[in-house]
């Protein structure tokens, strides 16, 4: 809503690069794992060895939560339901499902209802403060003075201005959550990429991006937080600090690549449009 894009191309724009990043995590494990065997060593014959009934088992418990999941993604790639359709199918889909396995109460309907109030309206508040305060600046020509500044008085490329927005959100990052960057930054860095003359769609994904690097990024990033409340008590702090650092190099390794190839993004919601 801010930046006035589509969500339908904002979300398929971040398949591929998802999925390259998911690809890189387990290059990565895979080879620190040859290299160090100690460090995610294989598992028992006994737990190897699971009978063929408890596989199936397993299998058929799994088989309702995919049939959700395609009912919310398939659906909307074969072109049957818009995005906003999509989520509606999925809720219906997740209701019939309760009702199926006979979880369908008046508590669960009540708390799920209540819960979901509480997201939407945070988010809507969220969207209009963002719209607001961005209305507010472009008004006052914020906008255009940050370009003057950037451009005529220092006289950088659109390509180094946009590397040290990337930057700024890092070091907003070590003490922001990604909605108080959104809200405080978004307003003025959106039309600034416009008249930059970058892709809002591609610049969404660098920003996605952008804010997962810095929810690991100590000192706050929440990320660290929930992994150490996670972890067994012998594991400190400084141990998850240490941990993070190749798999920070790897998404900011990843962000390079979709910055130097946006087709890695652009690729998937320009051919599923064009279609």
């Amino acid at each position: 809503m801010i930046a006035r894009q589509p969500v339908g191309q904002l979300w398929l724009a971040g398949v591929f690069p998802g999925l390259m990043m998911a690809g890189m995590f387990v290059l990565y494990i895979v080879i620190r794992c040859k290299m160090q065997p100690h460090l995610g060593p294989a598992l028992s014959a006994e737990e190897r060895n699971v009978p063929m009934r408890e596989k199936l088992k397993l299998l058929r418990a799994g088989i309702l939560p995919l049939g959700i999941f395609f009912s919310m993604t398939g659906l909307f790639l074969l072109g049957v339901t818009s995005l906003v359709e999509s989520s509606a199918v999925g809720a219906l889909a997740a209701t019939v499902a309760a009702l199926i396995k006979r979880r369908l109460t008046k508590d669960v309907m009540e708390n799920t209802l209540r819960k979901t109030l509480v997201v939407s309206c945070m988010f809507m508040w969220i969207i209009l403060a963002a719209l607001c305060f961005g209305a507010v600046f472009d008004g006052l020509g914020a906008v255009k003075a940050i370009e003057s500044l950037f451009v005529e008085r220092l006289g950088l490329t659109p390509w180094e201005i946009l590397i040290l927005m990337q930057l700024s959100y890092l070091i907003m990052g070590t003490f922001l959550d990604d909605t108080a960057m959104l809200v405080i930054v978004a307003p003025l860095y959106v039309p600034l990429v416009k008249l930059l003359g970058f892709d809002l769609i591609w610049y969404g994904v660098l920003y996605t991006i952008t804010c997962q690097i810095a929810y690991m990024t100590p000192p706050f990033g929440y990320n660290l937080f929930l992994m150490r409340a996670m972890a067994p008590p012998e594991v400190t702090l400084g141990d998850i600090y240490r941990s993070i650092v190749p798999f920070v190099l790897i998404m900011m390794l990843a962000l390079a690549i979709v910055m130097i190839f946006p087709q890695v993004a652009l690729w998937l919601p320009e051919w599923h449009y064009q279609r």
